[in-house]
């Protein structure tokens, strides 16, 4: 599935991204700067997140307690290497029952679950952005 939208269609987009998945985890393909945080920021609000989210650059993952789960947001853009995933316990999160978001999953390409969605984010020359959404099973 393809969408193209603009900022302030970002609460739809959610809501589609979150009917279209077929699981919890999904992986945020795309270049700096192409929505990803944005996007998963809307993501976990309509979730049920209220806390502020913000992107675990340093931290490589933050927590957020929704009703009945957790969100765990991962940003693997500065990790030289999947050992740094997997000193933090990577494997435990990603195994557990609850939302995992992972920006830069190329960086952990042989740790991902066999069963995700794919998302693709790039930005378009005229501020919007297309993002792709294929489920991996």
């Amino acid at each position: 599935m393809e969408i193209t939208y603009e900022l302030h269609d970002l609460q739809e987009v959610a809501d589609k991204v979150l009917t279209v998945a077929q699981n919890k985890h999904l992986l945020f393909y795309g270049a700096m700067g192409s929505g990803k945080t944005t996007l998963i920021t809307a993501l976990a609000k309509k979730l049920g997140v209220t806390d502020t989210i913000s992107s675990p650059t340093f931290s490589l993952v933050n927590e957020y307690e929704i009703p009945n789960d957790v969100v765990y947001h991962f940003d693997f853009y500065r990790i030289k290497d999947e050992s740094e995933a997997l000193d933090i316990g990577i494997e435990e999160y990603i195994y557990s029952d609850n939302w995992v978001f992972i920006e830069w999953p190329e960086k952990i390409q042989t740790l991902l679950p066999a069963e995700h969605t794919s998302i693709t984010l790039s930005k378009n020359k005229n501020g919007s952005r297309t993002l792709n959404i294929l489920p991996v099973n």
